[in-house]
């Protein structure tokens, strides 16, 4: 019989047990590929939205997490407009505010309301010309001071909301003049206004969260070129004549640096080792018990010239198929929670269904080294059995 054959084999002779121990182990590892997959696309969304954009900088206030906790004074745009190298200048106040999920129907009616991320933006700015307009048309500049906006696709989905219907944020009646579509999850699952009128109405009067350049590029060497108007702006003072403390960073080294990404990262691979450690002794357990109750066999095929190492790639063999076939259910699973949870109105503006053939790599072999880990202690202890007293073992 085929070594291989004879793994798959003693793994079907306790079908119920193998059974639940991949599927234990599954959830675990569908879990863990699930938390990395959306820390992922959380990351390769926006990475993809700077690429399509030709951002080569982007710029927030100086030790601020993300752009959320940022603040900076308008007046910064106006000098950076002028720096000859710079090519074009994308600004925006981003915020998480209060938007009714319905309209009031009478004066005295409080609708209840939702948490979602407003962009109040520049009318020209660039980012438009990456939207796909699916109805209506892109604000301009005519519709500052009448409170219009653009919902994202999967907002106006939620809201069943399309062109020339109201939303409500922050207590203030917006126009729907167009429905987009972007590469951003974040931007689809959200509402953009014009800058002006969402800085009047919040009370954040000349003031931005950040702002994204494209750099004109001349000398033939484009990084020499984005570092010089990096340390321009990095050179900037505010209207009092104080240095203006930005950071200004390239498109990885923000999102590297992100906070909010920071934290999503480091909960997603905070679940990911308890869902390791749980599998490590699970499998552990499965092993030892396979082990104790082939004792007698084990000590047959000693018997017959199976050598330790033999016996090791056995064990080995077995625990590290079912990590393998875990992992491929595990995987199955964390897709389809993924693209459920992305159909799902409350977070479906903030995730993303499928995961990145790279992560599901990493989970398929993270859960064959906990295989691995979860048999070397019963593999050892099979390997050091003396045929004589093995054969003796009832």
């Amino acid at each position: 019989m085929h070594f291989i054959s004879f793994i798959l084999k003693n793994l079907t002779r306790r079908p119920v047990r193998t059974a639940l121990t991949v599927l234990g182990l599954a959830v675990a590892i569908g879990t863990m590929i699930a938390l990395l997959g959306m820390s992922h696309n959380f990351e390769a969304s926006l990475r993809e939205s700077f690429e399509k954009r030709g951002v080569d900088l982007v710029i927030v206030a100086g030790g601020a997490p993300d752009q959320l906790s940022s603040e900076l004074d308008e007046s910064l745009l106006d000098q950076v407009r002028l720096m000859p190298e710079v090519e074009a200048l994308d600004a925006a106040l981003v915020d998480l505010t209060e938007m009714y999920k319905r309209e009031p129907r009478d004066a005295n009616d409080i609708p209840p309301s939702m948490q979602v991320i407003v962009q109040a933006w520049l009318p020209e700015n660039f980012g438009y010309d990456d939207l796909d307009i699916i109805a209506g048309r892109a604000l301009n500049a005519s519709d500052a001071g009448h409170h219009r906006a653009m919902l994202g696709k999967t907002m106006a989905e939620n809201l069943k909301k399309t062109t020339g219907d109201t939303i409500t944020i922050l207590q203030q009646p917006f126009e729907v003049v167009g429905v987009y579509k972007s590469s951003n999850v974040f931007e689809n699952g959200g509402v953009i206004t014009l800058l002006k009128d969402y800085q009047e109405l919040s009370g954040r009067k000349d003031v931005v969260t950040g702002f994204s350049i494209r750099v004109r590029k001349t000398s033939g060497n484009d990084e020499a070129d984005i570092e010089a108007v990096r340390q321009k702006i990095l050179a900037l003072k505010d209207r009092h004549g104080k240095p203006a403390r930005l950071s200004v960073e390239s498109p990885q080294n923000y999102l590297d640096k992100a906070g909010h990404l920071l934290i999503t990262k480091a909960m997603a691979w905070m679940v990911s080792v308890i869902a390791i450690i749980i599998g490590v002794i699970s499998m552990l357990n499965t092993m030892v018990m396979s082990v104790l109750e082939r004792t007698h066999e084990i000590g047959i095929l000693r018997a017959v010239g199976w050598t330790r190492g033999r016996v090791i790639r056995m064990i080995l063999g077995e625990s590290a198929f079912l990590g393998l076939f875990s992992a491929v259910a595990g995987a199955i699973g964390a897709i389809a929670v993924t693209y459920v949870l992305a159909q799902m109105p409350k977070v479906n503006g903030f995730i993303e269904g499928g995961i990145a053939l790279s992560v599901i790599v990493q989970g398929v072999l993270i859960a064959v080294v906990i295989g691995i880990l979860g048999g070397a202690y019963p593999a050892i202890r099979a390997a050091r059995l003396l045929p004589t007293e093995a054969i003796r073992h009832e």
